[in-house]
């Protein structure tokens, strides 16, 4: 099945109001900022989708990409492990307003977390943050003399992630460090939303180095020239 669209519009079809999504990207690297603002055009010229709830490693940095999201009025709630970032003014302002909650998460804890929804396990047990405020109302059990916190998975109705190389299959790389969150990401939401360096022919990519197999894939878009989160920000860009 060919799972290339060819445009914004399409790709991004079924993103509506109150959904969960996911979002690739360990600060900017693997940040799909392409789908990210062609998301927010969206919702400039329809209101919709709104009241969101974002997962991702961190909550946006200037007034590019998540953060933009954030200061569009998108977002209803944050679930992340870095909050404050190297310029997080976008959710500062929100949360410190009220009109934006907050769920932390241990990094590792939200990468297994996101990996369990994936692979169909309700809850794990993680020595992170036992006797902490993020364990607060959590069960806890001992094992081997050590106590540990029950977790539960965490699963999206959407994900929008980028990858280096794709087949119209949807058999995907990434390009090193831009790989992160997104091959867990991809597995544990209904819908995902690739943006492409390059999309080629079913065959072309070596079996043994694609990352994500195509049938985690719902639709793919290519974006040859892909902007840079922090080359946005040194540039002073504003995205609305």
């Amino acid at each position: 099945m060919d799972k290339t669209v060819p445009d914004f519009a399409t790709a991004l079809a079924g993103i509506e109001d109150g959904m969960s999504l996911m979002v690739g990207g360990f600060g900017g690297s693997g940040a799909p900022i392409e789908l990210i603002h062609a998301l927010i055009d969206r919702f400039k010229a329809t209101g919709s989708p709104k009241g969101l709830t974002l997962i991702n490693n961190n909550a946006g940095n200037g007034r590019v990409g998540l953060a933009a999201m954030i200061d569009a009025g998108m977002v209803a709630k944050m679930i992340c492990s870095f909050p404050r970032s190297a310029d997080p003014r976008a959710f500062t302002e929100k949360y410190l307003a009220g009109e934006i909650g907050l769920e932390i998460v241990p990094q590792g804890t939200l990468a297994e977390r996101i990996r369990a929804g994936g692979a169909g396990i309700p809850a794990f047990y993680t020595p992170a943050s036992y006797g902490t405020d993020v364990a607060e109302g959590k069960p806890v059990a001992e094992f081997d003399g050590k106590h540990y916190v029950q977790e539960r998975w965490l699963k999206a109705d959407a994900a929008l992630i980028k990858a280096e190389l794709a087949d119209r299959l949807g058999n995907l790389t990434y390009r090193k460090a831009a790989r992160n969150f997104s091959p867990l990401m991809a597995a544990a939401a209904k819908l995902t939303i690739v943006q492409a360096s390059r999309i080629v022919e079913p065959g072309e990519i070596d079996p043994e180095i694609v990352v994500t197999p195509g049938i985690f894939v719902t639709r793919i878009i290519e974006i040859a020239d892909a902007k840079q989160e922090e080359a946005l920000m040194r540039e002073g860009v504003a995205y609305s």
